[in-house]
């Protein structure tokens, strides 16, 4: 996991430890110590109780009294009912920010000079415009509840596999994000809501891929 920066920090804390459940890194039955995970993101224990307590509440971890937590069982509904929720709120966030005129310019100017460096860009780079991207929209939203059960259930980049693998998604998702503060940029309500839905539903099955499809599916 990557030590934080942006954010709330028990936001940050969650954000990352359900990413790394996402994505497999702790596993169905994992142990989670609040004394490890806090060295390993450089935070104090009491911000770290409290990301787990809004993971437990989310069901994807099982709090033990003084042992920190155990991870739960996470299948692929679980994943696409969150991404689903993302999507909604998410493309209403962003045609919103297109009809309030969210000011767009520096965010392009960030994401022209990525796309022209894309072969250089480190990870933590590239998830710092990321997060500043989604919680830009957000804002100029000007909802503070739509803003704040983004933030809740905001997961990160969905990214793992081989280096060309993650270069791809670095590659799509910049583009991804140019059109969309593009339409944000020329007020074009209903395009930056599809491509948002869009956006959202490739960092979905990019996200699925780490879970085995069922029968029933």
């Amino acid at each position: 996991m990557n030590q934080l920066s942006l954010m709330p920090i028990r936001v940050r804390i969650a954000s990352e430890l359900r990413k790394a459940i996402y994505a497999g890194e702790y596993k169905s039955g994992d142990e989670l110590s609040l004394t490890d995970v806090a060295a390993q993101l450089g935070v104090s224990r009491t911000p770290v109780r409290e990301a787990f307590q809004e993971l437990e509440s989310e069901g994807l971890i099982t709090l033990r009294m003084n042992r920190g937590a155990v991870v739960n069982t996470i299948d692929r509904k679980f994943v696409r009912d969150i991404f689903e929720m993302r999507r909604l709120l998410e493309s209403e966030a962003v045609a919103r920010a297109a009809g309030n005129g969210m000011e767009t310019g520096r965010l392009l100017e960030r994401l022209y000079d990525l796309r022209d460096h894309i072969t250089e860009v480190s990870r933590s780079a590239y998830e710092l415009l990321n997060q500043d991207i989604h919680t830009a929209i957000w804002t100029a939203a000007g909802n503070h509840q739509l803003q704040k059960y983004l933030m809740e259930i905001w997961n990160g980049p969905s990214v793992a596999g081989s280096a060309e693998d993650i270069l791809e998604h670095y590659r799509n998702s910049t583009f991804e994000h140019i059109s969309i503060l593009q339409f944000i940029r020329d007020g074009m309500a209903e395009e930056a809501r599809r491509a948002m839905e869009l956006h959202i539903t490739r960092s979905m099955a990019n996200m699925l891929a780490f879970y085995p499809e069922t029968e029933k599916e």
